[in-house]
């Protein structure tokens, strides 16, 4: 889907805020076009019980992820340790996979330019938790389900 040229160029794109459109995924997984107007981001979220992909199909996104697992459920606030903090540039054409509980954020760090993705996730999403950071304090703020998206 991110080297379909006449997909990519069919988002419509928004000076203020990111778009997106809901695509069929891949056996039976749940698909999304995103377009990130420079300086936008997600915040850090998990995507839950779901394993995930996000390939950048134009301009350049970057990663901010926590290398340590989270628990489940039952908690509002945590404080990391040192060294879970990591980082990767996803220029057009890379990407990344990761399996469930992933906790990141995503942004397109440019001033002056739209970046575009493609995510894929199975089981389709049946919830966003979002976290709010502060140092190495890590609070669950909310949880989305997907009305509160679709």
């Amino acid at each position: 889907m991110a080297a379909d040229a006449e997909l990519i160029a069919s988002l419509p794109l928004d000076p203020e805020g990111r778009t997106w459109v809901h695509l069929e995924g891949p056996g039976g997984s749940e698909a999304w076009l995103i377009g990130w107007p420079p300086g936008t981001g997600t915040g850090w979220h998990d995507h839950a019980d779901s394993v995930g992909a996000f390939v950048t199909a134009s301009g350049e996104l970057k990663e901010y992820s926590l290398a340590t697992r989270l628990p489940a459920d039952g908690w509002k606030s945590l404080e990391l340790t040192d060294g879970v903090d990591r980082e990767r540039q996803l220029p057009a054409g890379q990407g990344r996979a990761f399996g469930r509980h992933h906790v990141h954020e995503v942004l397109n760090e440019s001033t002056d330019r739209h970046a575009i993705s493609v995510h894929a996730y199975y089981p389709p999403l049946p919830q966003i938790r979002r976290y709010s950071r502060t140092g190495q304090v890590l609070r669950l703020e909310h949880v989305e389900r997907p009305e509160d998206w679709q």
